[in-house]
């Protein structure tokens, strides 16, 4: 017998809703300047900096979207490190 637990119907759905609502769209453009960037298809313009990679917003930006939709379905009273204002 297993000692782990499946997780929540109402957590999978949150990371499946991040992944369908955040994916990258258009092909990748380049500004005279050397910035690269994309468009997420959530609208956000995805691009590199002084000091970090076009690599490294895409993940980060996923990672929050993935975050935010978790945050959003996890259930009330789960220990967390961040306290969530829930409305």
């Amino acid at each position: 017998m297993s000692t782990e637990e499946p997780v929540s119907a109402a957590l999978r759905d949150a990371k499946a809703r991040a992944r369908s609502s955040h994916y990258t769209v258009g092909t990748l453009q380049s500004d005279p300047d050397g910035t690269v960037w994309l468009e997420c298809s959530c609208g956000t313009v995805l691009r590199n900096g002084p000091t970090w990679t076009l690599d490294e917003h895409v993940r980060l930006h996923r990672a929050e979207a993935k975050y935010l939709e978790l945050s959003a379905s996890a259930p009330p009273g789960i220990p967390r490190l961040i306290e969530l204002a829930r409305g």
